[in-house]
């Protein structure tokens, strides 16, 4: 069978291979198919509720049920309802009026406020002599201040504003389908506006657009003039005084520079001051807690963490109150393309630029399908709740090298009753003059935020049918097949509390899905008039792999736990051994507890994104929880043993291990002692070996990756720098991928993560040359028998 997918997909990528594919796209498929809606209407649940561990008083005040039912709308539509005018020609200019009639708030005498604020004439009366007694700013430092102050903001230009929202408008409707907004997440929003507290929106960062659209969706639902903070390394110079213009904010670069030198305490001094006048004036603030597209490295932004850090700061020292905090994402169907130069980093994007990508997004309109947006506004909460009792989850932490090396090495077989400590992400700018403990809190807080933005996102058609011909049918799949598994899979991502971002039938839906990938599938024609749908062998591999990523939150306790149980039976059951001889072995839950907890401290922190409040052992807990209920271990009573539902008769233990989660669960107490006696089986339904490939599939990508890399430790030169070193692995991921055909591995992004997870392992060492940061092979693992145990320790995870 597979020898003839092959020479079928050989046969159609020929020349007549365009006329074909064409002719199946624009006729629909050419079928007859029963147009059926399976999930719509049955179960669409609301997301983004904020913690009620961390903040419990906002979970409560600021929802209400009723605001479930309020529906979507289309901010992108608009009519001569949309107007208070009515007639034939508002029809034809209902996009120019709409424009004229969004609220744009006076602008106000901001930078003399900021010249005047306490925290700036201190600074200045420090650094000129004599400037504390006379009360007067010399020309010179106050010409310095106006040049600083005008890289960071300018005054709103209310024309330019709104010609720019109708442009905007006409394009956003061109390029396209939909842009959907949930009404109650909406109506959560003006409630927290209405406490006469500063808004701080924080966002996830999917496009470059992302800048531009998310002030244009605010703006349109009467939210005022949303100032948005950009990166100073993805514009130009023009490009940035239009968008200072049109409300953006830069840090300048002396900010950066270091604690003791005098311009940049002058420059964090304007930043500050800056920053406490736009929260006092109320106007809302947008900061984007993710890396910029196209960017290699951590996950959460530098940048975003510092200036959510002021933010912190100026509740902290009393200049506000408080601040509402809204956790905010945005998802496509297809992230828009992007010009080349901007993901390959060195010159930043300009206004030709960005008029030429413009252009061709136009030109394209009508010649490919239009891809639909959804932004998702979770529940705003209090920044000072969350300060007060985020405080009292800290607890103890260690390296990745303390927690995992002697267990990699077999030197131990205890894991540590501690939390694992790792930032990838750099503390910059204003954030480094901050308090440790202060620093503490900005990153934990950026990452709780992050997780609230990402649970609350809605997964659309594209990662779902990316996952499936990924991870289950990377070899072809029949059209009448595929339709019944995308119902199916949607169905799971509901029931799970992720909603979707696309609705109609389902035969619309395969179908528009599959145009947006039609660069990455092939489709061809067989007997009986189905279509066998075949993933592009290839490039394309990847690129669905990073679509596929999307779904990932949806499923990631499951996977952890599928792939911990495959590290438990690994030496066991042989990994082609049958489904019934894998279901006879006894799982006890300690065992599970331990083989959940050593993943869950080799996983990246960017991937997880656990909630700081949350322990390992709660997620542990949560984990085995999940996999029972999805069916996939049973519970199994031992002989002599109390039943697990007889609870009448438990004792307290004498020893009590409290964890900093705050629940009261059997994870959580007795050490554990009440757990040796419980063991699970994989369960024998039919359904469910498929599924638990399925789940432990999603993780396979980075799992191949970072086995990869420990077999590259002794082929790859070193030393190195950490960008050449890089280089060298993902040539090696991508010689591998043509080898084995393995090309979700083939990623410079996993590639990354690798070598940043080694590390902070111990496996690779960091040292400070005249050439900048080194990298070395650790003497622990320069032997080739320490290797093969890191790649076996990573292999136990892998169900191949």
């Amino acid at each position: 069978m597979d020898t003839m997918l092959e020479a079928r997909l050989q046969t159609q990528q020929r020349n007549t291979q365009n006329s074909q594919e064409t002719s199946l796209w624009s006729s629909g498929f050419g079928m007859k198919l029963e147009a059926v809606t399976p999930f719509l209407g049955k179960y669409r649940p609301f997301v983004g509720r904020c913690c009620q561990t961390c903040t419990p008083k906002s979970w409560e005040s600021l929802f209400h049920r009723s605001i479930m039912d309020l529906g979507f709308c289309n901010v992108v539509l608009v009519k001569e309802e949309n107007t208070r005018f009515r007639g034939w020609l508002v029809r034809r200019l209902c996009y120019f009026l709409w424009s004229l009639e969004q609220r744009i708030p006076p602008c106000q005498d901001a930078p003399q406020k900021i010249m005047e604020s306490t925290r700036l004439q201190n600074v200045i009366s420090g650094r000129v002599p004599g400037g504390a007694g006379e009360g007067q700013v010399p020309g010179l430092v106050k010409k310095e201040v106006q040049r600083i102050l005008g890289h960071i903001q300018a005054p709103i230009h209310p024309f330019l504003l709104r010609l720019f929202s109708w442009a905007l408008l006409r394009f956003l409707n061109c390029v396209f389908l939909n842009v959907q907004l949930h009404k109650g997440q909406m109506k959560m929003v003006h409630k927290a506006s209405q406490a006469g507290l500063p808004l701080v929106l924080l966002s996830t960062h999917k496009s470059l657009l992302d800048g531009i659209l998310l002030p244009f969706v605010l703006l349109s639902q009467g939210l005022g003039v949303l100032r948005v903070v950009w990166d100073s390394r993805t514009c130009s110079p023009t490009l940035r005084a239009l968008l200072k213009k049109l409300g953006g904010l830069f840090l300048p670069p002396e900010a950066n520079l270091t604690l003791d030198s005098p311009e940049g305490v002058l420059a964090r001094a304007v930043v500050h001051a800056a920053m406490e006048q736009l929260l006092v004036s109320r106007q809302p603030l947008l900061i984007f807690l993710e890396e910029h597209p196209g960017a290699q490295g951590p996950r959460l932004s530098a940048l975003g963490q510092t200036w959510l850090g002021l933010v912190v700061q100026a509740v902290q020292v009393g200049v506000i109150p408080d601040a509402m905090l809204v956790p905010v994402a945005i998802t496509y169907d297809l992230v828009p393309d992007a010009p080349c130069d901007v993901y390959h980093a060195l010159a930043p994007l300009g206004l030709w630029t960005g008029a030429l990508a413009v252009l061709r997004s136009l030109r394209g309109w009508g010649h490919s399908p239009r891809v639909c947006v959804r932004v998702h506004l979770a529940q705003p909460f209090s920044l000072q709740e969350y300060t007060i009792n985020a405080r009292s989850c800290w607890g103890s932490r260690q390296t990745l090298e303390q927690l995992l090396q002697p267990i990699v090495l077999g030197q131990c077989t205890i894991v540590p009753d501690t939390e694992k400590e790792q930032e990838w992400t750099p503390a910059t700018g204003p954030l480094l003059a901050f308090k440790e403990e202060d620093q503490l809190l900005v990153r934990r807080l950026s990452r709780h935020v992050l997780n609230a933005s990402v649970t609350s996102s809605a997964v659309m058609s594209t990662a779902i049918m990316a996952t499936l011909l990924l991870f289950k049918h990377q070899k072809g799949v029949f059209l009448s097949q595929l339709l019944g598994e995308f119902s199916w899979l949607t169905e799971e991502t509901l029931l799970r509390g992720f909603d979707v971002g696309f609705s109609g039938q389902l035969r619309c839906l395969v179908q528009h899905t599959l145009s947006l990938l039609r660069a990455h599938v092939a489709l061809l024609r067989v007997h009986q008039g189905d279509l066998l749908v075949v993933p592009r062998p290839g490039p394309g591999l990847t690129h669905l792999a990073r679509l596929s990523a999307e779904l990932l939150p949806a499923f990631l306790s499951e996977a952890v736990g599928a792939c911990a149980v495959r590290g438990l039976l690994a030496g066991r059951v042989p990994p082609e051994g049958p489904w019934e001889l894998q279901g006879i072995e006894l799982l006890s839950q300690n065992e599970l507890y331990r083989q959940i907890l050593l993943l869950l401290h080799l996983l990246p922190q960017d991937l997880l994104l656990l909630q700081p409040c949350q322990s390992s052992y709660c997620y542990c807990q949560e984990v085995l929880d999940r996999l029972i209920q999805c069916g996939l271990l049973v519970a199994e009573e031992t002989p002599g043993s109390r039943p697990a539902c007889d609870t009448g008769r438990q004792r307290l233990s004498a020893k009590l291990l409290w964890k900093p989660s705050g629940d009261f669960t059997d994870s959580d107490s007795d050490n554990f002692e009440e757990a040796e006696g419980r063991y699970f089986r994989l369960s024998q339904q039919s359904r469910c070996p498929d599924f638990f490939l399925f789940l432990c599939r999603l993780l396979s990508p980075l799992l191949k990756a970072f086995v990869q890399a420990a077999t590259f430790l002794h082929r790859g030169q070193l030393p190195d720098t950490e960008s050449g070193y890089t280089e060298q692995l993902l040539q090696f991921l991508q010689a591998t991928a043509q080898e084995e055909g393995s090309f979700e591995c083939a990623d410079r992004n996993l590639a990354i993560s690798a070598i940043w997870t080694f590390r902070d392992l111990g496996v690779l060492q960091q040292m400070p040359s005249p050439a900048g940061p080194m990298l070395y092979l650790s003497p622990t693992f320069t032997s080739r028998e320490n290797q093969e145990k890191l790649e076996q320790f990573i292999w136990q995870f892998i169900c191949s």
